[in-house]
């Protein structure tokens, strides 16, 4: 499995936690995990877990960072994959930092086009692109 997949499985796995709040995560992580067409390495399978549960650990700041950025708009109004997208890059660009912010936003991106509205690509890239730089000052 590429980097891409395994990022788009961890999307995937956070959204899904997010409909989800009152079962326990290791329950929702097994039952993902064990439905994926092909079976997933050890290797993707901690990266997975280990950005989901990242992203979860620090979702108090990590919405927090969001808010802070994203223009007229606030977390709990906001749709849940651009939410789940965003989340996922901003605890990548915050805490993994595994990968150079570029690939972090243009991934983010590809995935709001894969999976959210029309005009998600741009928002999810101007909100990236304010921490980004807020994070280079």
């Amino acid at each position: 499995m590429s980097r891409r997949s395994a990022r788009q499985n961890a999307f995937k796995l956070l959204f899904q936690m997010d409909f989800h709040e009152s079962v326990e995560h290791e329950d929702i992580q097994t039952v993902f995990l064990a439905e994926q067409e092909a079976p997933v390495s050890p290797k993707d399978k901690a990266y997975i877990l280990e950005t989901v549960e990242g992203t979860k650990a620090n979702i108090t700041e990590i919405d927090a960072k969001i808010d802070a950025f994203a223009k007229n708009w606030d977390t709990k109004r906001m749709n849940r994959v651009d939410l789940a997208i965003l989340r996922l890059a901003v605890y990548e660009m915050l805490f993994a930092k595994e990968a150079p912010v570029a690939v972090v936003i243009n991934e983010a991106v590809e995935l709001a086009k894969e999976f959210s509205s029309d005009e998600a690509p741009s928002f999810i890239n101007g909100v990236l692109g304010k921490i980004a730089k807020a994070q280079t000052e």
